[in-house]
């Protein structure tokens, strides 16, 4: 069975946030309960960008060198590391 407690899902957390951050932008809502929406968005921009940090770190271009297979990062440019 999966652990679903594992990470927070980047889809549901990102769609929560646009949820939180349409609410705020309506202005309807109580001052407190705006800073409590605003503190859960900073905790959910946090966890969207932890899990954009793993992503990048786990893509990888191939290469054929020599015959072999071998990894490379990828740059951020989107060329791997030997362009």
């Amino acid at each position: 069975m999966a652990d679903t407690n594992k990470t927070p899902d980047f889809e549901a957390s990102l769609k929560r946030l646009e949820t939180l951050v349409s609410q705020m932008e309506q202005g309807d809502i109580p001052i407190e309960d705006a800073l409590k929406a605003f503190e859960e968005g900073i905790g959910l921009t946090r966890d969207c960008q932890a899990i954009l940090d793993q992503a990048e770190q786990k893509v990888k271009v191939l290469v054929e060198n020599r015959g072999a297979i071998e990894e490379q990062p990828l740059n951020r440019d989107g060329a791997s590391g030997d362009n």
